[in-house]
């Protein structure tokens, strides 16, 4: 009966997991993020699953990514600059941070 019962909890966190994703990309599809970058191929931008590895060993990568996305940069992943706020001034600061910390757990 425990091992049902972990068995069941462990799927809960799966679901909800797979659930707070979901809305991750949706909130980056809605933002405009999508129009530059995909999850797993590059596009105009990096594709997210390479800059979760680049910077996977920094561990303030989510404030550092945050600031940059707010400001733009450019010749980081080539010569394409990426304007502030991915060119969609109306993207809440808050939310590119949670677009960030999501494009950080990619594998």
């Amino acid at each position: 009966m425990k091992a049902i019962l972990g068995i069941a909890a462990a799927a809960a966190l799966l679901v909800a997991g797979q659930a707070a994703a979901d809305d991750q990309l949706a909130l980056a599809q809605k933002s405009g993020c999508m129009a530059c970058h995909q999850v797993a191929v590059k596009v105009v931008g990096p594709a997210y699953k390479d800059v979760a590895k680049k910077y996977a060993a920094d561990k303030g990568a989510v404030d550092k990514l945050t600031k940059k996305v707010i400001a733009g940069g450019k010749d980081v992943w080539g010569p394409v600059p990426m304007p502030p706020k991915g060119g969609n001034a109306a993207v809440k600061d808050e939310d590119i941070k949670k677009i960030v910390a999501w494009v950080l757990t990619l594998k």
